[in-house]
């Protein structure tokens, strides 16, 4: 079964590299820990695999793009297919227990770097997505055309394989359910003693094969910047996730946009039961305005919701705008917020949401919790709403378009770190003052021996 390394293809020709040479792949690989895991294949026989087209980190191999790799070597490959499948394997087990740089002495791969440096062809997939590794079993078994056997190195050197038939093999590596008591190293390493006896009872026996090892999830082993080459400045080269889609602000029109609000995340809680109101306030074309108005003093945004909680409920955001002679400019108040439903009134004050009227206001958190800031004072206590807003941000008046004019922040300009940088300074000045202090005070001798003159003489006193 082994192929002299004088027949290979070219290098050229063909995409076989060792497991050590792919480390710079695996490790700039981005997918995430809960939908991706590496898909490792090699076989007998040779030419199976062009180079793959999109190995560039952060790319993510689908269940269609998985198949085309598949198909050539199923039609023109051996017949005989072993799947190696863990409990458990993540690409950064390869970069943080493989032989990296060829440094196989401390591999828990050298079985596998074995069988992939001798393979006319191989293919190193580091991230597969989660899907299409879950349906390989199924797509294998209707490729092939016959049904998965489960079998044990015993059963192995039992059965009687043939070339021209074909057959599925499943191998489920063992440790790995127990795992939990071992070290991640020692698992893997009993895994790859496993792939090595595997392919040594089918090489003795002269079969082809292809095959093929996996995981049914992802280990999530974290990475040891310590055990892996390059450390962090690997790091920079991984592709960075794409930013979350922010939706549009509410505004309120009648001639032209007068009231916009809006905020990361808008949450209510009535009676323990947790409604999440961001995906049907921002973004809705439709959204019940009723009830809102403006004018140059006063304004009122209205948001009302047919089923909430199992009624119609309106959230009234009550903003004014007064002249202070004090600052000699218009300021505007958010003054109360108001939550209608079923006849009912619940009111929060919300005095400390203001600013300069040619402003608008935000808040990281504007909300009725204490362990968010309690910026919302419900009048009655204890109250059955809970009302947050996350990255809230408001705006009543001089409202030029539909985008916000530059935010007066709820955050106050001497920060926690700043107080600290502060009290730490003038400590340490204290210190220094006390020093300098101290060295100016200290006095020289005024009085000295005079060799040409008598000693002085210490008369004893007993």
């Amino acid at each position: 079964m082994a192929v002299a390394a004088a027949a290979r293809a070219p290098a050229a020709t063909r995409w076989a590299p060792a497991l050590w040479q792919v480390q710079w792949l695996l490790l700039t690989a981005t997918a995430a820990a809960e939908q991706q895991v590496p898909l490792v294949l090699w076989s007998s026989d040779r030419d199976l695999w062009a180079p793959v087209a999109d190995a560039h980190e952060g790319h993510i191999t689908s269940d269609v793009q998985l198949s085309t790799y598949l198909d050539p070597a199923l039609e023109l490959g051996p017949r005989n297919v072993l799947l190696f499948l863990q409990d458990k394997l993540s690409i950064e087990d390869f970069t943080a227990y493989g032989g990296v740089f060829g440094n196989k002495q401390d591999s828990a791969f050298s079985n596998l770097e074995n069988a992939l440096d001798l393979a006319p062809s191989s293919l190193v997939l580091p991230a597969v997505d989660w899907y299409a590794v879950s349906t390989l079993t199924t797509y294998l078994q209707e490729k092939l055309g016959a049904s998965p056997l489960h079998v044990d190195l015993a059963t192995l050197r039992e059965l009687k394989l043939n070339a021209s038939l074909p057959a599925l093999l499943l191998i489920y590596l063992p440790y790995t359910a127990s795992s939990g008591l071992m070290a991640p190293r020692e698992v893997l390493t009993g895994n790859d003693e496993v792939i090595g006896q595997v392919l040594s009872t089918l090489k003795a026996e002269d079969v082809p094969y292809t095959a093929a090892l996996t995981a049914v999830r992802p280990s999530r082993v974290a990475r040891d910047v310590a055990m892996v080459a390059g450390g962090l400045t690997r790091q920079l080269l991984q592709k960075q996730p794409a930013p979350a889609a922010v939706h549009p602000p509410v505004s309120y029109n009648d001639t032209a946009p007068r009231i916009l609000f809006w905020a990361q995340n808008f949450s209510v809680t009535y009676k323990d039961k947790l409604e999440d109101l961001t995906h049907l306030t921002f973004g809705i074309q439709d959204l019940n305005l009723t009830g809102s108005f403006w004018n140059g003093t006063d304004a009122r945004l209205a948001l009302t919701y047919d089923q909430l909680f199992g009624t119609m409920v309106t959230f009234r955001f009550l903003l004014a705008n007064r002249f202070y002679p004090v600052s000699a400019r218009n300021w505007f108040t958010l003054e109360r917020l108001e939550i209608h439903s079923n006849g009912s009134v619940a009111v929060f004050n919300v005095s400390q949401i203001t600013g300069p009227s040619i402003y608008s206001f935000h808040c990281q958190h504007v909300s009725s919790l204490s362990r968010k800031g309690n910026l919302l004072v419900p009048q009655a206590q204890p109250s059955a709403w809970q009302i947050s807003f996350d990255d809230f941000q408001i705006q009543a008046f001089n409202v030029t378009g539909e985008q916000f004019s530059y935010a007066s922040d709820c955050a106050g300009f001497f920060s926690p770190g700043i107080w600290m940088g502060l009290l730490t300074s003038l400590f340490m000045l204290f210190i220094f003052t006390y020093g300098l202090h101290m060295i100016l005070s200290l006095k020289t001798m005024d009085r000295f021996d005079d060799h040409k003159g008598p000693t002085i003489v210490l008369t004893q006193i007993v």
